[in-house]
């Protein structure tokens, strides 16, 4: 009997890439550390990326006929109450995640109808911008869930044009890098061997602030745990998937360092980014002021007048503005019930109160409508903190990469318990000896643990322990809740 739609190499490796690659990692990264971020990336890529891989992979194999996804894994591999709390902490990377892409959309939705990012002008009610910008948030959580709450099919082909969009902005970048180097006949960003090692950015003048740096770097490469269920869907997985695993992240890493490198070639880090030139530079609108002034330089480069080459850059802004709108609606739909429907289902259901068990169209209904309220009150608390727009896109990208990166952590030590059980059967076993997946497993470990703790504690050195903060709260939160919940669930029904 013959499979049916089996992913072959090819749509392996455009899944991985999908699952994982994206276009403004590049862009943040230089702008945070310049030329010196490709190191950090490849360093990611080896030390992390590639060795986690396939210990999901592994993960996927062992446990292919399993709907509980990584909470099986965890439960099986440790113990049941381990891996709750795991997927609780996990689960918090989402709603820190959705805490940051409620308020970010703002600026793309303001640049693809200015061409450039107008948010830091908005006030509602006589709040100021980043008040304004949370309030919006909030509007926004609450209007999709409502949304999503009666199905989520009709944001399947939003997400793929937007998709589409961003990828193809990777290839302009590159190839216009090009073109303005050919032209110019040199980088506009000076390229020595102390630039691949030294930021030009001044806040990461400091060891515990490049450091931290590897947490952007790991979350660039983050996203990979959905791959962990599509072995039984590839054809020839042993063969196709340790292949495609190799030439995925060699192709991403690529994508990366040479996006990084030609982001050099029509940027100025001084000129461009100099927070003494510009005090209107976030994380969250940097893409646009990058992407704006590629558009200039070409026009530049190809000797178009000034207006004219003003032009290209505001619509080179407003193209990069629309497609982020509508990858970040239909990611957005996405993870307001997916994870949410995983942990609920996963999970033992006497653990939840039966209102959050209720479902309709096969969606956990209840239980998103006590999330966006959740949401929305983080949303609040941080954007009614008194901070400025470039601390509050400060927070809220770090609170997500360390929120994101934490549950790493729990799914490698998971696998290196499930690598002591000889007797479960591994399809895939990409590490061939006990010995070599123990030392991967301590590889990413250490990666991991380091990148967050350096991450975690560079703003509270330099003395704003408000951040760090903030960027633990939302773990330690959900861990705490996750034990209680699981010791109540003990008390009651496993006596």
């Amino acid at each position: 009997m013959m499979n049916k739609q089996k992913l072959t190499f090819v749509s392996l490796i455009l899944m991985i890439f999908t699952s994982t690659y994206a276009f403004s990692n590049i862009i943040r990264a230089y702008y945070l550390m310049g030329y010196a971020s490709i190191i950090f990336y490849i360093g990611a890529a080896i030390c992390y990326f590639l060795p986690y891989a396939f210990m999901i992979i592994e993960f996927g194999s062992a446990y292919q006929k399993s709907k509980g996804g990584i909470y099986t894994w965890m439960s099986d591999s440790v113990n049941p109450k381990f891996a709750f709390i795991g997927v609780l902490i996990w689960y918090a990377g989402f709603i820190t995640f959705m805490i940051n892409i409620s308020s970010i959309i703002w600026i793309p939705f303001s640049t693809a109808i200015f061409g450039v990012d107008k948010t830091q002008t908005w006030s509602l009610f006589g709040l100021n911008d980043v008040q304004t910008m949370g309030l919006l948030a909030a509007v926004l959580i609450i209007l999709v869930t409502f949304i999503a709450t009666r199905g989520v099919q009709r944001f399947k082909t939003i997400t793929s044009i937007g998709g589409i969009a961003m990828f193809s902005i990777t290839g302009v970048i590159i190839i216009g890098g090009a073109i303005v180097l050919l032209l110019n006949g040199h980088p506009l960003q000076p390229i020595n061997l102390s630039a691949f090692f030294h930021s030009p950015n001044p806040s990461y003048g400091s060891i515990f602030s490049v450091l931290s740096f590897a947490v952007y770097a790991i979350f660039a490469f983050g996203g990979f745990e959905v791959m962990g269920g599509l072995v039984d869907q590839t054809d020839e997985p042993q063969k196709t998937f340790q292949k495609g695993m190799v030439v995925a992240s060699i192709l991403i890493t690529l994508c990366y360092a040479v996006g990084i490198l030609m982001m050099g070639m029509f940027t100025n880090w001084n000129e461009v980014f100099n927070q003494n030139n510009s005090t209107q530079i976030t994380l969250g609108n940097v893409v646009f002021i990058a992407m704006k002034n590629f558009g200039y330089q070409l026009g530049l480069a190809l000797h178009l007048s000034e207006s004219v080459s003003v032009q290209m850059g505001l619509w080179v802004s407003r193209y990069l503005g629309i497609a982020m709108v509508f990858t970040t609606i239909g990611l957005f739909v996405t993870i307001i019930f997916s994870p949410l429907k995983q942990l609920i289902e996963g999970a033992p259901k006497e653990i939840w109160p039966k209102y959050m068990r209720k479902e309709k169209n096969d969606l956990p209904v209840n239980a998103m409508k006590v999330q966006a309220l959740l949401v929305v009150g983080f949303v609040l608390m941080v954007s009614f903190g008194g901070k400025t727009a470039q601390n509050f896109f400060d927070v809220l990208v770090s609170m997500t990469n360390v929120s994101m990166s934490v549950p790493y952590i729990f799914i490698v030590y998971a696998y290196f318990k499930f690598r002591q059980k000889n007797q479960v059967k591994r399809p895939i076993s990409f590490f061939k000896s006990y010995r070599s997946a123990k030392y991967a497993s301590i590889l990413v470990l250490v990666t991991v643990t380091l990148a967050i703790f350096f991450t975690v504690i560079s703003p509270a050195l330099e003395g704003n322990l408000s951040n760090t903060i903030w960027m633990i709260i939302g773990p330690i939160f959900f861990g705490i809740v996750g034990w209680l919940m699981y010791n109540r669930y003990e008390k009651k029904y496993l006596k």
